[in-house]
């Protein structure tokens, strides 16, 4: 499955780079060659991702990975969704701490008093 972050993952680093190989792709972001396989396949069924041969080049398995305009779109949209989890997560996370911090200072004046 190609998840939301997977699939930003994937657009931005051929966004900055599309001669990428899937191996560079797989290793950058810590997952199998084969799920990066998968994962281009699916862009480039959806029609997000176009892939070239370098005709000129003596290494026939490389390839340019370039975003379609469709494809550009798509990485804006799954960027904002991105970004909207992330900050729920960032809050959620935040919110947590703010808690901790709570009872660690209540911890801290009920060590104080029993030493008392």
């Amino acid at each position: 499955m190609l998840t939301d972050e997977t699939r930003y993952r994937i657009l931005k680093l051929l966004e900055a780079d599309p001669q990428a190989s899937q191996r560079r792709i797989a290793d950058e972001l810590g997952i199998s060659l084969g799920r990066v396989n998968f994962c281009l396949q699916a862009l480039v069924d959806k029609g997000l991702v176009k892939v070239n041969n370098f005709r000129n080049n003596a290494n026939k398995r490389a390839y340019l990975y370039l975003l379609t305009p469709r494809g550009i779109e798509e990485k804006t949209r799954v960027t904002l969704r991105f970004l909207k989890v992330k900050l729920e997560e960032y809050e959620a996370l935040k919110s947590e701490l703010e808690q901790l911090r709570h009872e660690a200072a209540g911890a801290g004046r009920t060590d104080e008093a029993t030493k008392a």
